[in-house]
């Protein structure tokens, strides 16, 4: 169910009845009153800049699964992180899945909810077996990265806290 309001055009005194802007953002809404979306929070696109979510869109390098911990090549494009010799810090995650090619939405900062049977209060690291992925034991072995991600806060959400990684002599 859309919000409706009434207004009154001063010239005219025509009232009107208008539907609240759910998403946008542009010059043309200025004035609008706004509504919640159909999660009940309001769309980032009626947010000022600095106040929604800190994302990037880019091209996905590889397949992506929801909940995978990932990072932006020099080329823009988002792959997943890894924790094995010779692989990237997780800079970011992505809460939908995304095929080769598409565009992918990328999450910096914030509550990783696309995860399950994670252990409330466990602290996860990268992993070094599957690309994207979390695990509670700390990689060793020489050359592997050593990277925090965050904490468990439900079964299904991960308070993402990214510490930069230590590359592992032995």
């Amino acid at each position: 169910m859309t919000d409706k309001y009434m207004t009154r055009n001063e010239a005219t005194g025509k009232v009107t009845e208008v539907i609240a802007t759910v998403s946008g953002g542009t010059v043309g809404q200025a004035g609008d009153i706004i509504a919640l979306d159909g999660t009940g929070r309001l769309d980032p696109s009626v947010m000022p800049v600095g106040v929604a979510a800190d994302t990037y869109s880019g091209v996905a390098a590889e397949a992506l699964t929801a909940g995978d911990c990932v990072y932006v090549n020099s080329s823009g494009e988002v792959a997943k992180a890894s924790a094995a010799s010779g692989g990237v810090d997780a800079d970011a995650f992505v809460l939908s899945s995304f095929t080769s090619g598409a565009t992918a939405l990328v999450y910096f900062e914030g509550r990783n909810t696309a995860l399950s049977g994670l252990t409330v209060g466990a602290r996860y690291y990268l992993s070094d077996s599957v690309p994207g992925g979390l695990t509670t034991t700390p990689v060793v072995g020489s050359g592997k990265r050593h990277q925090y991600i965050g904490k468990a806060i439900t079964a299904t959400t991960l308070a993402f806290e990214p510490d930069d990684s230590i590359t592992l002599a032995s």
